[in-house]
């Protein structure tokens, strides 16, 4: 994760019960520490206001996180607390808040608290564990004020509520990469591929990136410039990366490798953090010679968090980038077959794959022929690590919205199809018939980003940070 993303904290309390029990509100600020060291602790920056208990302190509060430019706010509740001096924070700020009603323990040791030496004692010792109290009133208020907020109920030894607080962190710091990303576009659609067709205005509005259109012309003439050493490192770079068929001719390994050199500094020169692509160039064209040649050099690039996208989309390569960024790879895909036999869906794809979330080595592979697509020359064949996955999509609706589709399942062992593609097979909890009607019926495009691990949850709380509806399909 990146460590630019700023994340604003700060406690509430009541001031009127400082003077009235003694170490209360330093064994409240010690509780905050902690959640301020375990936030600090994803490689975010933690924008700490303190302890809240007046108005003057809301308003500091307020200023330090508008002047400090924080993506979210996370508001704990230490004790019980006005919403009085809750919500001037929150309305000044305008980020996403996600209130915090965490308990230092469990559970009341009931018989120890008890035996305590007097009431006041036993009073100052409830109010540090009276977290609940200040949920039902900070919500009330948050409704009636159409404050977007989210809760989080557990106690500072809970593994499932930490999970859901680091879910948030990672995805507001998935939220600031996306908006610092340039995104390149190579080419020109598929013709006829009507789903791929892409709002690049209303997809920078939402996510925040800027689109780089660069030209095939440029890319010729890089690749006009590549040297005999840089091939030949390059070539090096393949054979650490892939397990290069004997069968893929010499001269197409060099004009691939050619081509990667040049797909490298088009990356660099323009500072692409992502980059969809199709072309097809008439025949026997300097073009078509480049097209036919990219596979292996963008696999490179994908695997080195610069994902690619074939056949121009770029609503993919945009749900690519958001699984890189979570560090969960982001693999080119479609669907490919289903096998009812066994009740698994298969997904994969020619063209770039990400050879960091392979299942064993990816195999560079001739083919003699790209189904659909002019040319021939080396392609990747692979399957994604068996275990956990998250497929996502990033679609459009209609109405021209922009959503997030999102399904969890798993990368299963057994036979796939050695096409010279990317293939898989995976299974979902909810079968394969409801999953594809399921996914289907939402509207998207017909390819998918898969990464390892589930991170569906992730997802969702980026949705609710970048302010679009994410959809669930498993």
């Amino acid at each position: 994760m990146t460590d630019t993303v700023k994340i604003g904290l700060f406690g509430i309390g009541l001031d009127t019960y400082w003077p009235q029990f003694k170490g209360l509100k330093e064994k409240l600020m010690g509780y905050q520490a902690e959640i301020h060291a375990n936030i600090a602790a994803r490689q975010v920056t933690v924008v700490d206001a303190g302890l809240v208990d007046s108005l003057e302190k809301a308003y500091a509060a307020a200023d330090l996180f508008k002047r400090e430019n924080v993506s979210l706010v996370f508001l704990y509740v230490s004790t019980y607390a006005l919403s009085s001096t809750v919500l001037p924070v929150v309305q000044e700020v305008k980020v996403p808040v996600v209130v915090l009603n965490m308990q230092p323990v469990s559970r009341i040791d009931y018989a120890t608290f008890n035996q305590l030496g007097s009431r006041e004692e036993m009073t100052g010792e409830w109010l540090a564990h009276c977290q609940a109290c200040s949920a039902p009133e900070i919500a009330s208020v948050f409704n009636r004020a159409g404050i977007d907020y989210h809760l989080v109920t557990g106690y500072m030894q809970d593994e499932t509520a930490w999970n859901e607080i680091y879910a948030w962190v990672d995805a507001a710091s998935v939220a600031s990469q996306l908006r610092r990303s340039a995104v390149g576009v190579l080419g020109h659609y598929y013709l006829g591929m009507m789903d791929v067709y892409s709002d690049m205005t209303q997809l920078a509005a939402v996510f925040g990136n800027h689109f780089e259109i660069v030209e095939m012309d440029e890319l010729k003439t890089l690749r006009d410039e590549v040297t005999e050493g840089e091939i030949s490192a390059m070539i090096a770079k393949f054979d650490a990366m892939f397990d290069v068929s004997s069968e893929c001719p010499t001269d197409e390994i060099r004009r691939a490798a050619r081509t990667s050199c040049a797909l490298h500094q088009l990356v660099e020169r323009h500072r692409m953090e992502a980059m969809a692509y199709y072309y097809e160039g008439t025949p026997g064209s300097e073009h078509e010679d480049i097209v036919t040649s990219v596979i292996a050099g963008n696999t490179l690039l994908t695997a080195n968090h610069v994902p690619v996208a074939g056949e121009y989309e770029i609503k993919n390569v945009l749900a690519m980038k958001i699984m890189d960024c979570f560090e969960t790879g982001g693999s080119f895909s479609e669907f490919y077959a289903m096998d009812f036999d066994d009740d698994i869906v298969m997904l994969g794809h020619d063209g770039p794959a990400h050879a960091g979330i392979a299942e064993g080595r990816v195999r560079l592979v001739p083919l003699q022929v790209y189904h659909g697509k002019p040319g021939k020359g080396l392609s990747i064949q692979m399957s994604v690590a068996h275990g956990p996955v998250t497929i996502l999509s990033v679609l459009q609706d209609g109405l021209g919205k922009v959503k997030l589709l999102v399904a969890e399942g798993v990368s299963e062992d057994g036979p796939t199809l050695e096409i010279g593609n990317t293939n898989s097979r995976y299974r979902f909890p909810i079968g394969a018939k409801a999953y594809i009607n399921a996914w289907a019926s939402a509207g998207p495009s017909h390819h998918c980003a898969i990464g390892v691990g589930h991170i569906a949850q992730k997802i969702e709380k980026l949705g609710n940070i970048l302010g679009i509806d994410v959809i669930r399909v498993c």
